[in-house]
């Protein structure tokens, strides 16, 4: 009696694990096709930016550009850390940190450069005769730099609190990457939640101004300026949306890690649509808000999407 209830727990249990399986397939499966898609139209774009001069010199194209690369490198990032995690392939801790630092790192600097895009047509429409002197080279490296050491400094905090704390035998030692490898310290959780609440607050008080600057100046626009000042604050809007999708993925570890102390079926599903909903999805937002939205970059895209073919579309902006 007790040998055939066993094989009857066995049984189920194998069941179990057979539909588990099937639907990891399945994931892995959605994901490569929405990151395959997701890559092949974003280069599509940058291809685009870098063939017209008038795209890489003017400030609004560079940071979508760089907007660009930046959700290009971390959906290969992503992609291969999934991959890793679908066939279970553990890896030295020192390529894990460097992998996951720059997951990180590129998480904080999305959102980043989208506040920035958003700053630039705030210039653009509320002062439009500064923008030309405020809008330089100069400028625009600097803020590029700003972006990249703001988005650094959290990850470089816990990367220094690990250095400190392990043994150098730690990081030839193979094993499953996460990020949560980096925490040594319990506050350490603490002090990630609050600067990303801290980011996200200064952010969304960066958009609630610009919006309601450009709403502003739409009302004392004339009326050969506001469909411009219109469409930039759908523009705004999108990139409002578009920040908290990017925004949320600081915050989801820690929903995550409470629904795997209760049931792990869930945990994996739960993990899987933060995954889609807030990795992949805001890097194809991009494409419809500025590769399709705005008319000339549109124009080129579409003269380089058919290889010329079309001698009625001309690339010349």
């Amino acid at each position: 009696m007790l040998t055939n209830v066993t094989q009857g727990n066995v049984s189920d249990n194998t069941e179990v694990v057979r539909v588990s399986v099937a639907e990891i397939n399945i994931m892995m499966v959605t994901v490569q096709v929405m990151a395959g898609v997701c890559l092949s139209v974003n280069c599509l774009l940058v291809f685009t930016f870098f063939r017209k001069e008038a795209f890489r010199t003017n400030t609004r194209y560079i940071l979508f550009a760089q907007a660009l690369c930046m959700d290009s490198v971390m959906l290969v990032l992503t992609d291969f850390a999934f991959l890793l995690f679908y066939f279970y392939i553990p890896l030295p801790a020192a390529a894990c940190i460097v992998l996951c630092m720059l997951m990180e790192i590129l998480t904080y600097t999305t959102p980043l450069t989208l506040t920035a895009m958003c700053l630039e047509r705030y210039v653009a429409i509320c002062m439009p005769l500064r923008h030309a002197d405020i809008s330089t080279a100069r400028t625009r490296l600097g803020v590029i730099l700003i972006i990249w050491a703001l988005g650094s400094i959290p990850p470089l905090i816990d990367f220094f609190i690990l250095l400190s704390s392990k043994a150098q035998r730690f990081y030839t030692e193979k094993q499953m990457c996460s990020y949560e490898m980096l925490f040594q310290k319990q506050w350490q959780s603490y002090l990630r939640s609050a600067l990303s609440q801290f980011y996200f607050l200064v952010i969304a008080f960066i958009i609630g101004f610009v919006y309601i600057q450009i709403v502003s100046a739409a009302t004392a626009a004339s009326a050969n300026n506001k469909s411009s000042t219109y469409k930039a604050r759908k523009t705004i809007i999108l990139h409002a949306c578009q920040l908290l999708l990017s925004l949320i993925p600081l915050i989801c570890p820690f929903v995550e890690n409470s629904i795997f102390e209760i049931d792990l079926r869930a945990y994996i599903n739960l993990r899987y649509l933060d995954f889609v909903a807030f990795t992949i999805a805001p890097r194809c937002l991009s494409p419809l808000i500025y590769g399709l939205r705005d008319e000339k970059f549109f124009l080129v895209l579409k003269y380089y999407a058919i290889c010329g073919l079309n001698k009625k579309i001309s690339p010349i902006v």
